[in-house]
C-alpha cells in the first residue's frame, strides 16, 4: 500500500469516526432531552388538565398517547405493533446512516433526529402500557394540533430535513444528467 493510500484510508476512518460520534451525540442528546421533559411533565403537570402558558394558544397538557402520531391507533395491539415498527425503522435508519457519506451532513442530521425521536417514544412504550407521554398543546379553542413531545419534534423536523436532502440529491442528479 502506498503512503498516499494509507493517508486516504486514515482520513476515511477519521471521517467515519466523526460521523458516528456526531450521529450518536445527536441521538443521545435528543433522547435525553425528550426523556427529561417527559419526566418533568409527569411530575409537575396534572394529567389531562391543560395548563395555559401563552393563553389558550400554547398549553401544557400531560396525556398518554397509546397510538402513534396524531392519535393513530391499530386496535388493542397498537403498543406491540408500534414497538415492532420502531425496531424495524431504527434498523433501517441505522443502515441508511452507515451508507450516507460523512460529507452529507444534512442527511446525517436528519437521520439522527428521526432515530432519536423514534427511540424516545419507544422508551415510553416499553416503560408503560398507557402509551407515549405527550404534553405540548398548541391551538385555538377547539382547533388544536394533536398534543406532542420532543421526540415527535425530532421525527417531524428530521423527516422534513430528510425530504429536503433527497430533493437536493435528485436535483443534483438531474443537473449531472443534463450536463452529460
Amino acid at each position: 500500500m502506498t503512503d498516499e493510500a494509507r493517508v486516504r484510508e486514515a482520513g476515511l476512518e477519521i471521517a467515519d469516526e466523526r460521523k458516528a460520534a456526531t450521529y450518536g451525540g445527536i441521538v443521545a442528546a435528543v433522547v435525553a432531552l425528550d426523556q427529561l421533559t417527559k419526566f418533568v411533565a409527569s411530575r409537575t403537570l396534572p394529567p389531562y388538565e391543560p395548563v395555559p402558558v401563552i393563553g389558550e394558544y400554547f398549553r401544557l397538557t400531560y396525556i398518554y398517547n397509546p397510538g402513534a402520531a396524531f392519535g393513530l391507533h391499530v386496535g388493542p395491539f397498537s403498543r406491540y405493533v408500534f414497538l415492532a415498527l420502531t425496531v424495524v425503522c431504527v434498523v433501517v435508519l441505522y443502515m441508511w446512516f452507515r451508507s450516507t457519506p460523512a460529507t452529507d451532513r444534512l442527511r446525517l442530521f436528519a437521520i439522527a433526529l428521526v432515530t432519536a425521536g423514534a427511540l424516545g417514544n419507544f422508551i415510553d412504550r416499553v416503560r408503560s402500557s398507557r402509551g407515549v407521554i405527550d404534553f405540548f398543546d398548541l391551538g385555538l379553542g377547539d382547533l388544536r394540533w394533536p398534543v406532542f413531545n420532543i421526540a415527535d419534534i425530532g421525527v417531524t423536523v428530521g423527516a422534513l430535513l430528510l425530504a429536503i436532502s433527497l430533493w437536493r440529491e435528485d436535483r443534483a442528479a438531474a443537473a449531472r444528467a443534463d450536463e452529460g
